[in-house]
């Protein structure tokens, strides 16, 4: 038998060569070494939904202006407000991307009042979303900010806190007053070269003010969407149709068949005649021509130059228009009343469009020594004295009508 030592080297080289992997079952015991543990995982669990907003990832809240309305609160040095106002201050931007900017509580009211689409709303308080249609507001963009922030980019000298970015608005889309289109009367007017943004937000405002259908503007007014100009308007843009940069050759089709156009004027048909021959009507206040058939082009984008010699008429002379004061009778409906600015004055082109109508030339007399009206004035004037013919007609014509026959 084998001693007890000799066993217990025996039993020693074994444990060896099993560390070794030799032996029998040696390949066995290599394979069991190189085998990765198996790690047993959890069954998956998945996260919690967490709210979305309409507007975007950021941190956002819930308005408290009513149910389903979520604005986005912007983080310190946040610079879209920033970014949104440089830009669509410029026409080339809003006439690139169909974009304007209007600020202020009632404008922005007017604007969603009248079915202008919103694409971002910067605001101060969540309150001020109670005083806008909210069902308007849903799919657009709100961002809340610091009035800081507001006032830092308004243009206005006492900021209500409300900055909006809308889609252009098309006339053919927008829901006007119905207390406006039942007021209105068939005249429409035509702006001539009117550079001026605070003359021109006037005139849109007498033009609503008058009950007008619509407002043309020819190529070389100031673009109606420009701040000064919808400030000027005090919502008037929402209140009458306006149709912008037409030249000569298109304005006819944005009239009625059977217009009659005639242009204001402040020359004195009695000082008429001493005066010399009038070529444009530089330096009047308004003015209206072209010819449906063959109108007189004007350049693009700029109003023609004042040509003294009567140079850059293409060879044509300036047409006789017959010659009304404003109060007197001069309007039939439907008409145009063209008004021209005070720098340029009439387009050859709206000369020639108030005879191929058979339109007159109203004239508003004042006193020697004074050279034109304000073009602001100028419009108000006619279109208001215009406004009182036609409803004076209306009546006396309702009058005929009731008058018993044989009566």
């Amino acid at each position: 038998m084998p001693s007890a030592g000799a066993e217990l080297t025996r039993r020693r080289r074994r444990r060896e060569m099993a560390a070794l992997g030799m032996g029998i079952g040696g390949r066995r015991w290599v394979r069991a070494l190189r085998r990765s543990p198996v790690r047993v995982l959890p069954p998956p669990q998945e996260p919690a939904e967490e709210p979305q907003s309409p507007v975007g990832p950021p941190a956002v809240e819930r308005s408290s202006a009513g149910p389903g309305l979520w604005y986005e609160k912007a983080e310190p040095g946040d610079g879209r407000l920033r970014k949104v106002v440089t830009v669509a201050k410029s026409r080339s931007f809003r006439d690139r991307h169909g974009k304007v900017l209007l600020e202020g509580l009632r404008l922005v009211r007017d604007a969603l009042e009248a079915g202008a689409v919103p694409c971002s709303l910067f605001f101060s308080a969540a309150g001020l979303l109670r005083e806008l249609p909210q069902a308007r507001l849903k799919g657009a963009s709100l961002v809340k900010v610091k009035f800081e922030e507001i006032k830092s980019w308004s243009d206005l000298i006492t900021p209500q806190g409300v900055i909006g970015i809308f889609s252009k608005p098309d006339p053919a889309k927008m829901s006007y007053p119905a207390a406006q289109l039942a007021s209105s009367v068939p005249m429409v007017l035509i702006c001539d070269n009117i550079r001026d943004p605070g003359n021109l937000g006037t005139v849109l405002r007498s033009a609503a003010g008058a009950g007008c259908e619509k407002v043309l503007l020819t190529k070389g007014c100031v673009d109606p969407w420009e701040p000064k100009v919808l400030r000027a308007g005090m919502g008037a843009h929402f209140r009458i149709p306006i149709v912008a940069n037409l030249d000569w050759e298109s304005v006819p089709s944005n009239l009625p068949a059977t217009v009659q156009v005639c242009v204001a004027d402040h020359k004195d048909p009695g000082a008429q005649a001493e005066a010399e021959p009038v070529s444009q009507g530089a330096g009047r206040p308004g003015s209206a021509s072209g010819n449906p058939k063959a109108p007189v082009k004007s350049k693009p984008g700029a109003a023609p130059p004042e040509h003294e010699d009567g140079e850059g008429m293409a060879g044509s002379c300036t047409p006789e228009l017959t010659t009304r004061y404003y109060y007197e009778s001069w309007i039939q409906a439907p008409a145009a009343v063209v008004v021209g600015g005070e720098t340029h004055g009439l387009s050859p082109g709206a000369l020639h469009l108030a005879a191929s109508t058979g339109g007159k030339r109203l004239v508003i007399p004042m006193v020697p020594g004074v050279d034109s009206l304000n073009s602001a004035v100028a419009a108000a004037i006619v279109l208001f004295e215009g406004r009182r013919q036609l409803l004076q007609r209306n009546k006396q014509e309702d009058k005929r009508q009731k008058v018993p026959v044989g009566g």
